[in-house]
């Protein structure tokens, strides 16, 4: 007590240096830089499992809609026009590109937007009442015009269920985007308009034929069959060992290769060499386009980015292959809407699957893919590539088809 009032009297008084100032500054320092990336991965980790019980709530409208309906949702559903050419006769009808994901709407607790889908509708997004199509005297046809329409509120609607919180893409040149799509299985080829696309005349545009039949019944090799009715008994692989649906990360616009297909070749270019396209990636930039290649000039247009039309059946908006592993390239056939896509996401080193019981992977970039240059399993080919042969894509090709006979006996 005597030493501290001596203190006193002498006028003395103790603290910080200002070498120990700038020492406590540095160790905050340290540790705020330490701190931040473990918050980054918190967060990342929230959004991650955000976007799965997303896809859980897919999983349960699916299981849902087949109690209902004793079949899957129709991958290429809604209504047809007739005879006239269904790509310029886009109001009338929806032509039968809708995807499975319309059919889940009022099993995703969007029984609203569902009612404005299935009945005629005078609303326009522009609000245009002088407008030929949408309004008093000339309503939206039912089930809507084809996705593509800006002007059809429902196609332009974001459901939120169906967006991954870790991707960050918004607006145009989108209309609703989504973030989770039908798997197709492990080919792409159909060598004629027919299987997944469509034909823009005849007597009948949709009508079937032989070689159709043949042609589809080759490829059509995943849980959901384009313009055909699916039940889970097809299933016989197994519901836990069939892919039903796939993540894909949308187009920012920055050429990203995983969602901006290259237009390149044609339909046996990519079915005899899958990665067709790989050589076109930056070698200084691998997930990326070479800059030579821009929207309209070797890639598809702006508007043809993956993700960007929650209701369309097309491949650039609404299916994947387990061709290519995860966050591969996407490749494109010039002139045409066909494209090769895998599943892609913003999450660090893969993307999530729904598997047809209803449980959602994550599917690692690494997953077992076969031989990436192997040709598909298509009509007309024979040996190893005939019609009813395993996947030549290993464990990832396999879990896309959903009657191969195929044994899972990895883990993924």
């Amino acid at each position: 007590m005597r030493s501290i009032l001596k203190r006193r009297r002498r006028g003395k008084s103790y603290g910080f240096t200002l070498v120990e100032l700038l020492v406590v500054i540095a160790i905050i320092g340290v540790l705020v830089g330490l701190l931040l990336p473990a918050v980054q991965a918190a967060r990342e980790a929230a959004r991650r499992m955000s976007c799965s019980n997303n896809f859980k709530q897919i999983g349960l409208a699916i299981h849902n809609y087949h109690s209902a309906y004793k079949q899957l949702p129709i991958h290429g559903a809604g209504t047809q026009s007739g005879t006239a050419n269904i790509w310029v006769d886009r109001n009338s009808s929806s032509n039968r590109r809708l995807s499975f994901l319309v059919g889940l709407t009022p099993f995703m607790e969007q029984q609203a937007l569902w009612e404005q889908i299935s009945n005629p509708s005078i609303v326009r997004t522009d609000g245009d009442t002088s407008a030929v199509r949408g309004v008093v005297g000339n309503p939206w046809p039912a089930m809507g015009p084809t996705p593509e329409e800006i002007n059809y509120i429902p196609w332009f609607t974001n459901v939120q269920t169906l967006r991954c919180p870790s991707d960050p893409g918004v607006g145009l040149p989108a209309l609703g985007r989504t973030n989770y799509v039908a798997c197709l299985g492990d080919s792409s080829f159909n060598g004629r308009d027919g299987a997944l696309y469509v034909r823009s005349g005849g007597t009948n545009p949709y009508s079937e034929t032989t070689d159709f039949a043949e042609a589809s019944g080759a490829k059509d090799r995943g849980m959901f069959q384009p313009h055909n009715v699916t039940r889970f008994r097809g299933v016989k692989d197994g519901l836990s060992n069939t892919i039903a649906a796939g993540e894909i990360a949308t187009d920012l616009g920055d050429r990203d290769t995983r969602t901006i297909a290259r237009k390149k070749g044609n339909a046996y270019s990519v079915r005899n060499n899958p990665s067709y396209c790989l050589d076109d990636t930056d070698p200084q930039r691998p997930l990326f386009w070479e800059d030579s290649y821009s929207y309209g000039d070797g890639l598809y247009e702006d508007v043809q980015g993956r993700g960007f039309r929650w209701a369309d059946y097309l491949p650039n908006f609404g299916c994947f292959y387990t061709v290519l592993p995860p966050n591969s390239e996407t490749c494109g056939i010039s002139g045409t809407s066909s494209t090769l896509g895998t599943a892609t996401s913003r999450h660090q080193g893969g993307a999530h699957v729904l598997m047809g019981d209803g449980a959602v992977k994550f599917i690692t970039d690494s997953i077992q893919a076969g031989n990436r240059n192997a040709r598909m399993v298509s009509a007309g080919g024979t040996g190893l590539y005939a019609p009813g042969s395993k996947s030549p894509y290993g464990l990832w090709g396999a879990l896309g088809t959903r009657a191969s006979r195929e044994v899972i006996d990895e883990n993924f």
